[in-house]
């Protein structure tokens, strides 16, 4: 501060009565104050800058060179004498020179001031330091040259790592407001390079990498030329950190649209009062719903006629004591909407306030509760009906109840119900009284503890190998055909069990229901069943006993007694009467009935007790031997409209071969041996396969077999027909019975007497199919080979 005239005199009226202490202590560049006795005082920032200088007179002077020492001495001797003086030193350490003002400091001492001269970037960078302000200097190639440390704080890179980096490098991940990409090349310290125009306040989104999120940024670049240059040779960017405030204001933004869309959106009415519950604003809602103009709704004495009459005073006195206590409040009463019906509402108003606490406006809404009413009333009715409902429904379950419980008490089975750790938490009596313990004993105890401790061996049972807690632990359901279960005195329960696991809503296993049967008398059943297996198996033994003795020592005396009759028969023929010859005509027919029998009882007797494997055999090679078999009846009618077999067989079954052509050979010889006087005998095979088995069927024209017949026919030793019509001894349907069943097949017959017009019967059979076809075998030692063409 100067005077008019500018002397130091009228420069230092303002200062006088100040402390020189205060003053000196004060200043904040580096101040020494000398007196001429050579005593000497500096200030903070001159003990800052210059060092805690102490002792002789001129120590201070020392920390200069010797040429701006002498400078300064002479200027104190000037400023001793009354005399200001400046000149240029360069401070101790320092670089650019400082402006030295050396003026008297009153009687007998001079004052010191240092100005230190500053680069202007590191000013300007120290600046927006203190601001909080990125800045940096890029030369024409957009290269940083300098940083300051805020700089380095909002992008998340360090100074070094800034130094050097241009704004194309492909490591910057900047974005605009919109999320797109903000290229290299559009970055404001390029452009302001390209144009030479400032560009302010761009915004820009740069990710932040050591704190892994986005920061936004709004950047100012401003190019600088160089004395004469057309182009600029430097950008300085400054760029602030407003990553906070665009939080601020989105937030803000979204509340407001909230906001907004809810009141918009809204069936109510939205209203807004002065401080005294006025409207005092335009009040779109109110008028679109009432009806009434600005004109009447902004006056309180018309705005009131919307109000029901007989509510508008109650309604006018609520309204008085909410603006009194000042606190949100809510009413009733019915308004008139435009067509002048009337509706109820509610009403709900909440105070906007000023700092100092006051209302400042009222902000409320109307809500139609007219249907609200009515649903109401609809709502008792329906719940008087619901009551009666669930009055009925309890009653119900009551009696479902009831009957679950009469049946779990009643079941035969014992039920058990388990919690998730395998306590038990039900019982039913048929458990208590298999395993002999009360009810009330088995609720609560650990199952597997109490009664399934030990295997049937009575070794320990771990828990852990249970299948019952396996299944409280996986909640799978589990069968076992037998299981022990320990009786209360001590032995052993076999039981078959099932465990079903109990599941909650989430999928989560919460117990199980354990259902156990006494097994005992089925396995008393099955013991004795295998007795009875036993016994067979001995009869059988007996039987092939039989079969061997029938084979060999009963045909050794039939054959005796048919040799000795041929041998008579030869020799004495037309030597004897006519009745010896008919004797002896019998007695060989005897002994051939007789020795038949016995090769079909053989027969019968050895259908199914082979030990050979079922091998694959093509029906077509069967049906083959079988006609070859029965040639002798076929060749009776060689001349034309003689006997006739034809066969479709071309499938491949499973079966023990040796028994698939006698089985062929009898129906089919049934079929040509019980003809219709008169007719040829027709006889026709054809097969099919139905699922896993083949479907075979022998058709012939004979004479039929009548209804209640058709099942007698399969018993041994059953004819139907006198010896002298048709020869057999009744066994033939019995063994092919045997031999279809040996193979897991039925055997069936259908059938239609003489005199119907269709007569015949139909055999119809089943074998298990082949699972694959094999390719025909040239030669089999067990079929002989005919060269039939499917029929002869």
């Amino acid at each position: 501060m100067t005077t008019a005239t500018g002397s130091p005199a009228d420069a230092a009226a303002p200062f006088s009565g100040v402390d020189a202490a205060a003053l000196l202590l004060a200043l904040p560049d580096p101040t020494v104050w000398v007196s001429a006795g050579g005593e000497f005082a500096l200030n903070a920032a001159a003990r800052e800058r210059l060092g805690a200088v102490e002792g002789l007179a001129q120590n201070w002077a020392s920390l200069f060179t010797p040429d701006a020492a002498e400078r300064l001495l002479d200027a104190i001797s000037r400023a001793l004498k009354g005399e200001a003086s400046r000149l240029s030193v360069t401070m101790p350490g320092a670089v650019a020179p400082a402006l030295a003002t050396v003026t008297p400091a009153g009687p007998g001492a001079a004052l010191l001031h240092f100005r230190e001269s500053h680069d202007p970037l590191e000013v300007a960078l120290d600046i927006m330091d203190r601001m909080g302000l990125g800045m940096t200097v890029q030369d024409a190639d957009t290269r940083i040259l300098h940083a300051n440390a805020s700089a380095a704080a909002i992008l998340g890179l360090s100074p070094d790592q800034l130094t050097g980096r241009d704004s194309l490098d492909p490591r910057w991940r900047a974005i605009h407001p919109d999320g797109k990409a903000f290229p290299g090349e559009t970055h404001p310290s390029i452009v302001a390079l390209q144009t030479g125009q400032a560009l302010l306040d761009v915004p820009m989104g740069v990710y932040h990498p050591a704190a892994g999120q986005w920061r936004w940024l709004t950047v100012t670049a401003i190019p600088r030329r160089a004395p004469g240059m057309d182009r600029p040779e430097q950008v300085t960017t400054v760029f602030a950190d407003v990553t906070v405030q665009r939080q601020t204001r989105e937030e803000l933004s979204r509340s407001e649209q909230r906001f907004r869309s809810l009141v918009e959106a809204t069936a109510q009415i939205v209203f807004t009062t002065d401080a005294q519950g006025a409207f005092h604003a335009s009040q779109a809602d109110w008028e679109a719903f009432t009806g009434q103009g600005p004109e009447q709704y902004l006056n309180p004495q018309t705005a009131v006629e919307a109000i029901h009459p007989e509510d508008r005073e109650q309604a006018l006195r609520a309204w008085a004591e909410m603006l009194e206590i000042g606190q949100a409040h809510d009413l009733e009463h019915r308004l008139r909407r435009a067509d002048g019906v009337y509706m109820a509402m509610q009403i709900r108003a909440v105070p906007l306030r000023n700092t100092d606490g006051s209302v400042r406006e009222w902000i409320g809404t109307y809500t139609d509760i007219s249907a609200m009413r009515g649903a109401e009333a609809a709502l008792k009715a329906l719940n008087a009906e619901l009551e009666g409902r669930v009055a009925v429904r309890t009653q119900e379950l009551a009696e479902v109840t009831r009957f679950s419980t009469l049946l779990l008490t009643a079941a035969g089975e014992g039920v058990f119900g388990l919690d998730a750790s395998g306590r038990t938490t039900f019982a039913n009596p048929a458990a208590a009284r298999l395993l002999g313990y009360s009810v009330e004993r088995l609720i609560g105890s650990q199952q597997h503890d109490l009664i399934h401790h030990s295997r049937p061996d009575g070794t320990p049972y771990p828990v852990g190998e249970c299948p019952i807690h396996q299944t409280l632990r996986d909640g799978q359901t589990r069968r076992l055909d037998h299981d022990v279960l320990w009786h209360a005195q001590g032995h052993a329960v076999p039981v078959a069990s099932v465990v079903t696991p109990l599941l909650s809503a989430a999928g989560m296993v919460t117990g199980a229901v354990l259902m156990v049967q006494d097994i005992a008398e089925r396995l008393r059943a099955q013991s004795q069943l295998q007795e009875a297996i036993t016994d067979l198996e001995r009869s059988n033994t007996d039987l092939e006993q039989f079969a061997y003795v029938a084979s060999h020592d009963l045909q050794e005396p039939l054959r005796t007694l048919g040799s000795y009759a041929e041998l008579l028969g030869r020799r004495y023929e037309g030597q004897l009467d006519d009745r010896a010859d008919r004797y002896l005509g019998f007695m060989q027919d005897a002994v051939g009935r007789m020795r038949g029998l016995i090769q079909d009882l053989l027969e019968f007797s050895r259908v199914g007790r082979g030990e050979s494997v079922p091998t694959p055999l093509n029906l077509d090679d069967a049906m083959r031997a079988a006609a070859h078999s029965v040639g002798a009846a076929l060749g009776e009618g060689d001349e034309e409209g003689g006997a006739s077999l034809n066969w479709e067989t071309p499938h491949t079954v499973l079966v023990h071969a040796p028994l698939i052509v006698p089985l062929l050979t009898n129906l089919i010889g049934n079929g040509l041996k019980f003809t219709a006087p008169g007719q040829p005998a027709r006889v026709r095979v054809g097969s099919r396969q139905d699922g896993e088995m083949v479907h075979v069927t022998v058709q012939d024209n004979g004479i039929g077999i009548a209804l209640e017949y058709q099942e007698r026919v399969f018993d041994i030793f059953q004819r139907l027909h006198r010896r002298e019509d048709y020869a057999g001894n009744g066994m033939g349907l019995a063994i092919c019975r045997k031999i279809v069943e040996h193979h897991g097949g039925t055997l069936w017959l259908q059938s239609t007497p003489l005199p119907a017009p269709d007569h015949g019967t139909t055999f119809h059979f089943t074998l298990p199919v082949a699972p694959q076809v094999p390719e025909p075998q040239p030669s089999d030692p067990q079929l002989p080979q005919t060269p039939d063409p499917h029929h002869a």
